[in-house]
């Protein structure tokens, strides 16, 4: 099939593509998952914030009404000793998500320093990180946990967090290394690298802007661990039962035979809780995948199905004289 100066006249006429437009930069926010997500997301990070200011009742104040169902005064009901129950939940969403959060900015800060250091920097350097990583990759995470909270004197938030960083580092740094190490020799690398641009120059500046994706979906996954791990030791005990979190709630309701004396509000809001919010950094998480791998991005609306006719090719034309115009045509191919 040939192409006439005409048809190739046409082709020029056509308007030129358009600039991506400010909603298509924001396709990440398109998505009904990670609105979803957010939302919920910013529900509890709202009462993290107010919380203790919100709860009716202290925490630990006991009262006369002892093993309550939820009502108007207690819309949570009460403990054995007459706690509020709904109380508890409110204070304890401060521990949750700030062990949650600072475990997880702590463990991608360590893996996105040491992954990106290795893929980047290679040979000595690639070898002895990379033997750390796998060190700490091995390490039992959860009994370690237990042993270092066991020997520390005051089990609070902030060793807890720590304790949880130090062993949940090593995956996103192995996964940081690897993306580094299919970065480091792109063109524009090694443009920058060629105009006389330092290493900590190209790293923050041409490698780091492309992992943000990676980066991102290592922490919400890291948030969702360090949650529950949290959450677990507070329920086995191990972290300090006189701070609230729902994994104390939980811890009390299971001492004192909540599910044996029919006392389902003792436990299940702070079940509902913990699930609501593993729900909205899953639903986060997925919406950076839909993001990132274009093969996903149908569910956000950002992609458009065409559908081939084969053995048609469309050929734009523009008739000569006082005849019509056409816009396109398909012509068989020879």
């Amino acid at each position: 099939m040939s192409i006439t100066a005409t048809d190739v006249a046409a082709l020029d006429d056509a308007p030129p593509p358009t600039a991506p437009t400010r909603r298509a930069r924001l396709r990440f926010l398109r998505g009904g998952k990670t609105r979803t997500g957010l939302i919920i997301l910013a529900f509890f990070v709202l009462l993290a914030i107010a919380g203790p200011w919100l709860a009716p009742y202290d925490p630990d104040a006991m009262s006369d009404q002892l093993l309550q169902p939820p009502s108007a005064d207690h819309w949570f009901g009460t403990t054995h000793t007459g706690q509020d129950v709904f109380s508890q939940i409110l204070v304890g969403t401060r521990g949750v998500l700030v062990v949650g959060l600072l475990a997880a900015a702590i463990a991608t800060a360590l893996s996105v320093l040491i992954g990106v250091s290795a893929g980047f920097l290679g040979g000595a350097v690639d070898e002895i990180l990379s033997a750390l990583s796998n060190i700490f990759l091995v390490l039992p995470g959860l009994p370690l946990i237990i042993i270092v909270a066991s020997f520390v004197p005051d089990t609070g938030d902030l060793v807890i967090a720590v304790a949880i960083a130090l062993t949940s580092w090593a995956w996103g740094s192995r996964i940081l290394r690897a993306q580094t190490l299919s970065l480091r020799r792109r063109d524009y690398v090694e443009a920058a690298r060629a105009t006389g641009e330092s290493t900590p120059r190209i790293i923050l500046f041409e490698i780091l802007p492309n992992l943000t994706a990676v980066i991102a979906s290592g922490f919400v996954g890291t948030v969702i661990f360090a949650v529950l791990t949290e959450i677990t030791l507070a329920f086995i005990g191990v972290a300090d039962i006189s701070h609230w979190n729902w994994g104390t709630v939980l811890f009390w309701a299971q001492s004192n035979q909540a599910l044996a004396q029919g006392a389902w509000w003792w436990f299940v809001p702070a079940g509902l809780c913990i699930a609501l919010l593993g729900t909205a950094l899953a639903l986060i998480n997925f919406g950076i995948d839909e993001f990132v791998n274009p093969r996903l991005r149908t569910a956000t609306g950002s992609s458009r199905k065409v559908r081939m006719r084969v053995g048609f090719t469309p050929v734009a034309r523009k008739s000569t004289g006082d005849g019509p115009r056409e816009h396109s045509s398909k012509e068989p191919r020879p």
